[in-house]
């Protein structure tokens, strides 16, 4: 068994599923592994690693098919903070939506809730036209305004795709109930073709994005490649067309003339018009991952979590048991989980890592977004995702929204289910305070 850890320090037993038998203590990263490097045992090498790497980093253009609205040129443009990978340092997306006899309408004939921030502005098309995208702007029907939306960070996260569905339903029953979270089963739009578990409509507990919306990492990295580049792509999985990602965002709905849209050349046939990147013809039963999504997931899976700091071990030992007893660890967990053997995706099996994070969903109240899916309850939109907090040392902003620079003043913003959390920790002493925010920090 693989352990990324060099101590850990003595704790209780815990039984539940998929945990019988192994230490509810914090695991601990070998100090030598970089943040951004490569997860050690994985079937990639480090020559491949950093392909895939260079790719994620790589920024578009227009001839790739950047555009004509879009929230940034490449991954690595927002997933930048402490290294290739993490969270945005800087950009924050923006959604906005209305409610309807107390039922969200993401407004799609307006472009859809996401409101990308930049065009490419005016160029010369295809077609030889002038071609001048305008900037995409919050419709005046809106009524959920401006809400931020922070890149969450992509280290580990390979792990994370390799664990099962009921390790997250087990934990979730597992919860007390006054903070139980809600496994997200979604639809794969695109499977994994590494992981035989997964097909083209199977239902998977999503675990990725700020509402647990996204099912694994392929389809993560087609969806924004898309909605983030607006870059279009086509892929073939088991001899069927998948054409889910092939239409790119219009301007508030509105589609451009034919060859303003971005240079990219012309789709092959069978494939929608306006497809930027597509792998043509499924025929043959075959399996063919368009390639920059397919590299983008290949260097999520095998990015390796972040490391522990321990240099404040006093503060450690005096802040782990406060963060259990005012309730931080009924969603961000300490829980040790451990990938399953085989792990499908080609991480290591029997690796243990902790995320600090049961990747359910919670009713989090006024923190909640008030962002969700065509008919979704008011409810429904106040969900969001326990987020991760191993590495929230090297995030600069926190919450969905960024709001917060600092841990305490995330833990402040609890609400809903987070509320007692919240409340809690308001009762400590200053100096407690101190230890359960130097404890956060440390992982």
């Amino acid at each position: 068994m693989l352990v990324l850890a060099s101590s850990l320090i003595a704790g209780t037993m815990i039984g539940a599923a998929g945990c019988s038998d192994i230490q509810e203590e914090d695991i601990f990263v070998e100090q030598n592994a970089a943040l951004g490097d490569r997860l050690p045992g994985t079937s990639t090498n480090d020559t491949n690693f950093a392909a895939f790497k260079a790719n994620f980093a790589a920024t578009e253009e227009l001839e790739d098919g950047l555009g004509p609205i879009f929230n940034a040129e490449g991954c690595a443009v927002c997933h930048d903070a402490g290294a290739i990978g993490g969270a945005s340092a800087t950009r924050i997306e923006r959604r906005y939506g209305r409610f309807v006899n107390g039922v969200f309408d993401p407004l799609g004939n307006r472009g859809g809730s996401l409101r990308q921030l930049f065009t490419v502005g005016p160029f010369t098309g295809l077609n030889g036209q002038a071609c001048n995208p305008p900037l995409e702007v919050e419709p005046a029907e809106a009524t959920v305004h401006n809400v931020g939306r922070v890149t969450t960070p992509l280290f580990g996260l390979g792990l994370v795709d390799s664990m099962p569905d009921s390790f997250f339903t087990g934990m979730a029953a597992s919860e007390p109930s006054a903070t139980r979270g809600i496994a997200n089963i979604v639809a794969t739009v695109l499977p994994n073709d590494r992981d035989a578990g997964q097909s083209i409509g199977g239902m998977r507990v999503g675990r990725f994005g700020w509402k647990a919306g996204v099912p694994n990492l392929l389809q993560f990295a087609a969806d924004a490649y898309l909605n983030e580049m607006g870059i279009s792509t086509q892929s073939c999985f088991k001899g069927v067309s998948v054409t889910a990602f092939a239409t790119e965002s219009a301007p508030n709905g509105i589609p451009q003339p034919a060859g303003c849209d971005d240079l990219a050349p012309p789709a092959p046939a069978g494939v929608p018009a306006g497809t930027d990147d597509a792998v043509g013809s499924c025929a043959g039963g075959i399996t063919l991952i368009q390639k920059d999504i397919d590299n983008f997931k290949r260097f999520m899976t095998n990015l390796a979590p972040p490391p522990r700091d321990l240099s404040n071990s006093g503060a450690i030992a005096r802040g782990t048991p406060l963060y259990d007893s005012i309730g931080c660890a009924n969603c961000h967990t300490r829980r040790v989980f451990t990938t399953p053997s085989p792990a499908p995706n080609g991480v290591p099996s029997g690796t243990n890592f902790q995320p600090f994070s049961d990747f359910l969903v919670h009713d989090m109240g006024a923190l909640g977004d008030m962002i969700g899916n065509a008919g979704d309850s008011v409810a429904v939109t106040r969900r969001m995702r326990t987020a991760p907090l191993w590495g929230v040392r090297f995030r600069p902003i926190l919450l969905h929204d960024g709001r917060c620079g600092d841990v305490t003043c995330a833990i402040r913003a609890h609400d809903g289910q987070g509320a007692s959390a919240r409340d809690a920790f308001n009762g400590l002493t200053a100096a407690q305070q101190s230890d359960v925010v130097n404890f956060v920090r440390s992982m």
